[in-house]
C-alpha cells in the first residue's frame, strides 16, 4: 500500500469503523487489550468470539480500528484476533529498520505465545504482505489466506505509475520522522521474488478491486504463481473494495473459508468430457 493510502487511512478506516460500532472502541478496548512481548517490543492486540482462529491485518497507517467492520461481522463466527502491526496503533517501534520480515516475525511470535498453531488469515493492503510472508515463511501457520490489495514489490510492474510521483513530492515535504519511516516501508518494500510463492502451501483468496493502485496484471502475476489460489476481482473498486463493497467482500470471504477450493481449469472440465 502506498503513501495516499497512508493519508486516507485514519480518516477513512476510523469513519467507517465508528460507523458500524459506537459501543465497543475497538483498538482501545481496556477490557479485552493485552500486549505481547516478542523481538523486544510489546506488540497489542485485542481478542473477540470463540471458534476458529481468524487473523486480521490492517494496512500501512492503520491499527485495529481499521479492521472495526471485519471484526463486528466475524466475532460471532470466529475467534477474531486483531493486532496492531510494529509502528502502527498501539505497538510501539524501537527504532531499528522497519521491514516486512520484522513485522511477519512479530505476529508469528505473537500466534506462538497465544498457542495458535494455524489459523484464517485475512489482510488489507500491507496486511496482505504480511499475510503472504506469513504464508511463505511459517506455511504452517496459514490454513487460509485472504488478501486485498497486496504486491510483491513496489515499483511501476506492480503499482500504478502515476502514484510515484505523489510519493516523491510526499517524501520531499514532509519532516515526521515517523511518517518518513512509514513512507520508507512503502517506497522501497516489500521484495518478495515471485518463486516464494511456490513455498505456500495453503489456500489462497487474492483479492483486488478494478481501479486498484495495484495493477491488474501484478495481481494475476500472483493468482498465477500459487498454486492453491483463488482470484476475486472486485467491480467497481478501488484499493478499498472491502469497504466500498462491504457486502459482496463478506458473501466471497466466507465462500472461501468455508468451502472447498477449487482449482479445476476449463481445460479440465473438457478434456474429461465425453462428447
Amino acid at each position: 500500500m502506498k503513501p495516499l493510502f497512508f493519508l486516507f487511512h485514519t480518516i477513512l478506516f476510523s469513519t467507517m469503523g465508528c460507523a458500524q460500532s459506537k459501543e465497543i472502541p475497538y483498538g482501545n478496548n481496556p477490557e479485552v487489550g493485552k500486549y505481547a512481548s516478542v523481538n523486544g517490543i510489546k506488540v497489542y492486540y485485542e481478542i473477540y468470539g470463540d471458534g476458529e482462529p481468524l487473523l486480521l491485518i490492517h494496512g500501512n497507517g492503520g491499527s485495529i480500528r481499521s479492521s472495526t467492520p471485519k471484526i463486528e461481522y466475524y466475532k460471532d463466527k470466529y475467534q477474531v484476533i486483531a493486532m496492531d502491526s510494529r509502528a502502527h496503533g498501539k505497538t510501539k517501534d524501537i527504532g531499528d529498520s522497519l521491514t516486512y520480515e520484522n513485522m511477519t516475525s512479530d505476529i508469528n511470535a505473537v500466534l506462538d505465545q497465544l498457542n495458535i498453531d494455524s489459523c484464517y488469515i485475512m489482510g488489507q493492503s500491507d496486511g496482505g504482505i504480511i499475510g503472504l510472508k506469513l504464508a511463505i515463511d511459517y506455511p504452517d501457520k496459514v490454513k487460509r489466506l485472504a488478501v486485498f490489495g497486496a504486491n510483491l514489490r513496489p515499483d511501476s510492474t506492480a503499482v500504478d505509475a502515476d502514484n510515484a510521483e505523489f510519493v516523491k513530492n510526499m517524501v520531499a515535504n514532509e519532516t515526521d520522522d515517523y511518517k518518513l519511516r512509514l513512507f520508507g516501508l512503502l517506497i522501497y518494500q516489500p521484495q518478495i521474488p515471485i518463486k516464494d510463492l511456490a513455498k505456500i502451501a495453503a489456500p489462497v483468496l487474492v483479492m483486488t478491486g478494478d481501479r486498484d493502485v495495484i495493477k491488474l496484471e501484478h495481481s494475476l502475476e500472483i493468482f498465477y504463481n500459487i498454486k492453491q489460489s483463488n482470484l476475486f476481482v472486485m467491480p467497481g473498486a478501488t484499493h478499498f473494495g472491502s469497504y466500498e463493497k462491504s457486502d459482496l467482500f463478506f458473501k466471497v470471504l466466507d465462500d472461501f473459508f468455508t468451502k472447498p477450493v477449487s482449482t479445476t481449469s476449463t481445460y479440465d472440465i473438457i478434456k474429461n468430457t465425453k462428447f
